[in-house]
């Protein structure tokens, strides 16, 4: 994949990681298996054993005796340690790293990477800012979608969609773009979005709409083309709802969702398992259209709110530059 090469990603959050329990992820076109130890050292190599092709992920964790960890490959019982060397048979000699491991970059409990391309952008602070202030409610919405990373993105910055594909859960009744604020790949947009009442049967169906106003005040904050938060405060909560999208092959996206909450009122911690499964089916709504779509479709309608939409195409085309007028209104 040529597209984006030198963007940061965020893989994963350290929870998402079992100890000792190996973890596929796909990222620009090559698998790797991922793994944290039981001194909690996280490590990636490429997925494909180098001796036939196992793939790593559907082995095990060997604990040496120092608490570190090796993939045993699940063909043969080959061990490889985090730097891709292994002993063979009948050897006692350590051989040179067969596989190269995928460079990380491990900020508290995220874990980053360039995908092995040189840095073009740096890995924003924003989120151990998040971190250090707020409470880690939790990863929902994780998903690995057929559909490139351009349509995922535009997806991720259609203002209008809410009144198609969440239209049930949401109702929302009208979308306003009240602000646009672009920086070259970072952007703020500030919708506010009147919604229908919701009926009994839908409270008692999902309760974490008790959470949410009549009118939806969105602060949408975007690091192309790897991350999107959702700021959300109210009476009872602030919310970070942070979005994070990865380009994992040339038709297939991977998405999750970090959440974060600052609570006012002891109610808003009984909603945090409902905000959870309420950003879950958002994702899921998202990823059912965006597999019934024809992505090379020439589009000759432009709807109003499209300017997240136009940021998306011009970084995208002009990454890692900026080469068009501020998009700010």
């Amino acid at each position: 994949m040529k597209q984006l090469q030198g963007a940061p990603w965020l893989l994963a959050h350290r929870s998402m990681l079992k100890p000792n329990q190996p973890m596929k992820i796909s990222l620009l076109g090559y698998d790797y298996v991922l793994w944290q130890d039981s001194h909690s050292k996280i490590s990636a190599l490429p997925n494909a054993c180098p001796h036939m092709g196992a793939m790593l992920s559907e082995g095990w964790c060997v604990t040496k005796s120092d608490g570190s960890s090796a993939i045993a490959c699940p063909f043969h019982a080959l061990e490889f340690d985090h730097l891709g060397c292994t002993f063979l048979p009948g050897s006692n000699k350590l051989t040179k790293s067969l596989i190269q491991p995928l460079e990380l970059i491990i900020q508290g409990d995220f874990i980053w990477s360039y995908g092995g391309y040189e840095p073009q952008i740096p890995i924003p602070t924003l989120m151990n800012e998040i971190a250090a202030e707020y409470e880690f409610v939790g990863v929902t919405g994780e998903r690995t979608i057929p559909t490139d990373i351009l349509s995922l993105l535009l997806n991720m910055h259609d203002y209008n969609h809410q009144n198609g594909t969440h239209r049930e859960l949401f109702e929302i009744e009208q979308v306003v773009v009240k602000r646009f604020v672009d920086e070259g790949l970072h952007s703020h947009a500030y919708l506010s979005q009147p919604r229908k009442k919701p009926k009994f049967r839908d409270i008692l169906k999902n309760p974490g709409l008790l959470a949410m106003p009549k009118v939806l005040e969105a602060h949408l904050e975007n690091f192309f083309p790897f991350m999107g938060l959702l700021h959300a405060e109210n009476k009872l909560l602030s919310l970070k709802e942070c979005h994070f999208y990865l380009p994992e092959a040339d038709r297939q996206s991977r998405v999750f969702v970090l959440m974060y909450m600052k609570t006012s009122s002891p109610i808003a911690h009984l909603l945090k398992g409902n905000l959870l499964k309420l950003i879950d089916v958002v994702v899921d709504q998202d990823a059912k259209i965006l597999g019934k779509i024809y992505g090379d479709t020439i589009q000759q309608i432009k709807l109003n709110n499209e300017v997240g939409m136009d940021w998306v195409r011009r970084n995208f085309k002009s990454f890692p530059a900026v080469t068009e007028p501020n998009l700010s209104r």
